[in-house]
C-alpha cells in the first residue's frame, strides 16, 4: 500500500521536474574546465622544473598555487627574479610508481646574481650530515627517510633532503626537482641525445657496455647506464658525481643548440613527454616573470665544483666535510663569490666537457 501511494505521488509531481539536459551540460562543462586546468598545471610545473634541470635557476610551480597559476599567461608580466638562485636536483633510482631508495646524486645548481654562468655543485652521497629526526647519517639517506617505505612519497623525500642541504650550505634553495631514471631517459631522447666527454673508460657492471675515453653522444638508456656506475671507478661515488656534472653540462649545451632555452613553445613541447613522473619543489613564481631570466645568462657553459671532503671515517665510509677547505667553499657559495673561489682553486674545478 505504501509503495502504491509513493508511486502515485511521484506520478502527480513528475510534470514539475525540470529538464535534466541543461544541468547535465553544465556539469560536463565544469568537468571539462577542471580537466583543462589540471593539464595546464602539470605542463607548467614540468616546464619550470625542466628549466631547473637545465640550470636556468627558475623556481617551478607547487601544487598549492593552482588557482593563480592556471591563468597566469593572461596576466601582466612583473619583474624577473634578482640576486643569486639555487636549484636542488636529486637523482634517484626508481620512479613515481616504484620504490626509490636513496638520492645517490645530489646536485646544487647555483646561478650568480650577475648571471655569468651556472655552477654545478656536487654534494657527495656519502657526506656525513645531521638529518632532522634521524641523527647523523649519509646525505643520500635523507631522501629515504623523507620518502618512507613501500610506495615512496618523492615530494617528502625531496623536502627533507632540501632541509638538510639548506642547513649544510646556509643558502636558500629556490627550487628543485626529483629526477628518476625514466625522466632522464625520456628527457635525453627528446633532445636526440647528450654528448658526454669522459676522462677515462667506464665499464658498466649492469649491462657490460663499455664507454670509451673521450666524447660520445649517448641516448637515454646509455645515459642512465653511465649515471648508475660507481663500483669499479677509481673514486667511486665521487667519480659518479663528476659524470653527473658532465651529463648535466651536455644537456644544457644540447638544449641551447636546439634553441629550447630561449623558446617557451619548444620548452613546453619538450616536457610534454615527461609529464607527471617529474616531481618538483619550490616556492613558485609567475612564468612570464621567470622567463625574463633566460636572456640575462651570459653563458650556458657551466663550471663544475664539488664540496671539499676529507677521507672516509668509520666502517660506514662516511665522508666528513674538509675542515680546512669546506668552510671557505661554503662561504664563497653563500656570498655569491664562486667565480673568485674557482679562480683561486683551479685544481678543484671539474671539467664539464
Amino acid at each position: 500500500m505504501i509503495e502504491d501511494d509513493l508511486r502515485a505521488a511521484f506520478a502527480r509531481h513528475e510534470a514539475l521536474t525540470p529538464p535534466v539536459g541543461p544541468l547535465r551540460s553544465a556539469i560536463d562543462r565544469l568537468a571539462a574546465a577542471r580537466r583543462r586546468r589540471r593539464r595546464r598545471l602539470r605542463a607548467g610545473g614540468a616546464a619550470l622544473a625542466l628549466l631547473g634541470v637545465l640550470a636556468i635557476g627558475i623556481p617551478p610551480f607547487t601544487p598549492d598555487r593552482v588557482a593563480e597559476d592556471a591563468t597566469l599567461l593572461a596576466e601582466p608580466a612583473g619583474s624577473a627574479p634578482t640576486g643569486a638562485l639555487n636549484i636542488l636536483l636529486l637523482g634517484v633510482d626508481g620512479s613515481a610508481k616504484e620504490p626509490a631508495r636513496l638520492a645517490d646524486s645530489v646536485l646544487l645548481v647555483h646561478i650568480p646574481a650577475d648571471r655569468s654562468r651556472p655552477y654545478l655543485i656536487s654534494l657527495p652521497r656519502d657526506l656525513a650530515v645531521p638529518i632532522p629526526g634521524h641523527g647523523t647519517d649519509k646525505l643520500n639517506a635523507a631522501f629515504r627517510y623523507g620518502a618512507g617505505d613501500g610506495r615512496p612519497d618523492l615530494g617528502r623525500g625531496y623536502e627533507l633532503t632540501r632541509r638538510v642541504v639548506t642547513d649544510l650550505t646556509g643558502v636558500r634553495v629556490d627550487a628543485g626537482a626529483v629526477l628518476t631514471f625514466p625522466v632522464l631517459r625520456r628527457l635525453t631522447d627528446e633532445v636526440d641525445g647528450v654528448e658526454v666527454c669522459l676522462p677515462r673508460e667506464v665499464r658498466s657492471i649492469h649491462t657490460k657496455r663499455v664507454f670509451p675515453t673521450g666524447c660520445q653522444r649517448l641516448d637515454g638508456a646509455a645515459s642512465v647506464d653511465l649515471l648508475r656506475q660507481r663500483r669499479g671507478l677509481p673514486e667511486g661515488g665521487l667519480d659518479r658525481d663528476r659524470h653527473a656534472q658532465l651529463f648535466a653540462a651536455g644537456l644544457i649545451r644540447r638544449a641551447g643548440e636546439q634553441g629550447v632555452l630561449a623558446n617557451p613553445a619548444s620548452l613546453f613541447a619538450l616536457v610534454d613527454t615527461v609529464g607527471a613522473d617529474l616531481v618538483v619543489g619550490g616556492d613558485g613564481s609567475p612564468l612570464v616573470d621567470l622567463l625574463k631570466v633566460l636572456p640575462d645568462l651570459k653563458s650556458v657553459d657551466p663550471v663544475g665544483l664539488s664540496l671539499p671532503v676529507g677521507p672516509p671515517e668509520g666502517l660506514g665510509w662516511r665522508l666528513p666535510p674538509d675542515p680546512k677547505e669546506a668552510p671557505a667553499f661554503l662561504a664563497a657559495l653563500r656570498e655569491d663569490r664562486l667565480a673568485q673561489w674557482a679562480a683561486r682553486n683551479p685544481g678543484q674545478v671539474n671539467r664539464t666537457r
